[in-house]
């Protein structure tokens, strides 16, 4: 029963979470709305596995041992800034090429690049997966939720679903966005989505990254 509870718990806190706005929901919004369903559904897959595997390396104490030495911390928050300086610096390089370049067929050729399977799926997997606060997050939500002393299976079904919460979010916001009548809408602006995200990407990579220096 108190497997039970703690398993609830975990759902609600880790639901509320996702619905906050962050770098994952950023990302999610800015390549489903531009570049349609797939993308975005595989983008939703690797921030899903991403999610996964922080659960997976807290739970088993590995993140806990990260966030205690503060090295190796201060890598994990370079890595971080860095991937969201990138993506930041592609997205806003983006707008501009959008803005300046007559040429569709160059914009068609980006697109297509950029939405392939592979990409997205990285693209989201190292987004969550580099992001600090997602490593300090589980280290504490698993350490308060999840006592040592809980049954495998019940620890099993813990990873179970924040793993199917974090697919299942990402992949309605996902859906949502491609739909047939909002991407008519969402196309017109996505240059607009574009800009904004990469100056939140890179606003965030930048801070993350004094962060890690200071």
């Amino acid at each position: 029963m108190n497997d039970l509870h703690a398993l609830l718990t975990l759902s609600t806190v880790h639901f509320i979470a996702l619905l906050s706005p962050g770098p994952d929901f950023a990302l999610v919004v800015q390549n489903a709305s531009r570049y349609g369903r797939k993308t975005g559904f595989y983008i939703a897959l690797g921030l899903s596995f991403g999610i996964l595997t922080h659960s997976i390396l807290s739970m088993t104490g590995v993140s806990y041992l990260i966030h205690l030495h503060p090295t190796l911390f201060s890598l994990v928050r370079f890595a971080g800034g860095s991937y969201l300086l990138y993506l930041g610096l592609i997205a806003l390089y983006g707008t501009i090429r959008y803005w300046h370049s007559s040429n569709t067929q160059a914009n068609m050729s980006v697109q297509s690049a950029t939405s392939s399977r592979r990409i997205a799926f990285t693209r989201g997997y190292m987004t969550n997966l580099l992001n600090p606060k997602a490593l300090v997050f589980f280290v504490s939500l698993l350490s308060s939720l999840i006592p040592s002393d809980m049954s495998l299976p019940s620890k099993g079904a813990a990873l179970v679903i924040l793993w199917s919460l974090s697919l299942g979010w990402f992949g309605l916001l996902a859906w949502l966005l491609s739909t047939a009548k909002l991407q008519q809408k969402l196309h017109k602006v996505a240059k607009y989505i574009d800009g904004l995200c990469g100056l939140l990407f890179t606003s965030l990579g930048t801070l993350i990254l004094y962060m890690s220096i200071i």
